[in-house]
């Protein structure tokens, strides 16, 4: 992907599930796509004439982008079913991905490059969409006020670990629209993307995965206090199993997510409130716990909870936060 991109001048998106397939720090990088995105995203899906999809299914869903109407689609996909599901396609590959894009690769060799070298002033203008884009979230991304905005502690870890040494997952909801936009992955198999039908919580199990997979880099799991409810317990699992992750927890004691479209239930029963000490729960377990609740203790407590890992023990941070439901989906 990576070559044919560079050749021909291509901009690449992913999806979420496709995140970190392709370099974010990479010039031709928009961003990975999915309920919430990065300006670059959307802007570059509307502009396209053809929009060559490899490796994905296209499926609609609430938690990817939609494709826009008339463009010419170049769908390459390993299963045929894939074909016309939801999108209607003009060219089809059946195959796998790699040796699709090198076939492609290979058959475009000696074809006319002046298009692709006029493409050059793309550069330019994919970092000034993301740069724009950037200011205006800073507000929120460098926010120092308590309770803690979820976005400050993501653009800290964003900033602070070493991104060849790490694999991280979101969880479903607030966690994932929050993560994907603003979390830069630049080495493959690096996150770990879901979030249409899966449990809340599911994120839990795939951190210490990864860590079974890739013992010597630090593998981080984000998710919110619903989450927490769901699969909490398995943190046990991680101390019993000396399975030392980095679980970085969001805590504003409500399904905030939900805010806007259960006011009547909430009223009436109190249905989105959620209450727990998760940190202390997870000293009882044998674990690393610690709750922040001054955004000036963000990087430290970041940085005790990974040399908690790193001496062999699971870590959970519990950032008590305010009740985010912004995102970015421009």
């Amino acid at each position: 992907m990576k070559h044919l991109a560079e050749t021909w001048n291509i901009p690449v998106t992913t999806s979420i599930e496709g995140k970190s397939a392709f370099p974010e720090d990479h010039p031709l990088s928009l961003g990975s796509g999915g309920r919430a995105n990065p300006r670059p995203v959307k802007h570059y899906l509307e502009a396209a004439d053809v929009i060559f999809g490899i490796g994905c299914s296209f499926a609609l869903t609430g938690f990817g982008v939609q494709m826009p109407k008339n463009k010419t689609i170049i769908h390459a996909t390993l299963d045929p079913m894939d074909l016309n599901k939801d999108v209607a396609v003009q060219y089809g590959l059946i195959g796998d991905a790699k040796l699709t894009l090198a076939g492609l690769s290979s058959a475009m060799d000696g074809l006319d490059r002046s298009n692709a070298e006029a493409r050059t002033q793309q550069f330019k203008h994919i970092a000034e969409l993301k740069n724009a884009w950037l200011n205006e979230w800073m507000p929120k991304l460098t926010n120092n006020e308590a309770p803690i905005n979820p976005y400050r502690v993501i653009w800290e870890l964003n900033n602070m670990v070493d991104k060849a040494a790490t694999v991280i997952t979101h969880d479903a909801g607030s966690p994932r629209d929050q993560t994907t936009p603003f979390w830069e992955s630049t080495s493959p198999l690096s996150y770990i993307g879901w979030g249409k039908t899966t449990q809340l919580g599911y994120g839990l199990g795939l951190a210490m995965g990864a860590k079974i997979a890739e013992p010597n880099k630090l593998c981080i799991n984000v998710w919110g206090d619903a989450a927490i409810g769901f699969t909490g317990m398995d943190f046990e699992t991680a101390v019993r199993e000396r399975i030392p992750i980095l679980s970085i927890l969001f805590n504003n004691f409500s399904m905030a997510i939900e805010i806007p479209i259960m006011p009547v239930s909430q009223e009436k029963y109190g249905a989105i409130e959620i209450s727990g000490h998760y940190a202390d729960m997870a000293k009882a377990f044998g674990g690393y716990g610690e709750r922040i609740t001054d955004p000036n203790d963000i990087v430290a407590a970041l940085q005790r909870g990974i040399e908690a890992t790193k001496s062999g023990k699971p870590a959970l941070l519990e950032f008590i936060t305010d009740q985010e439901i912004t995102i970015s989906n421009e």
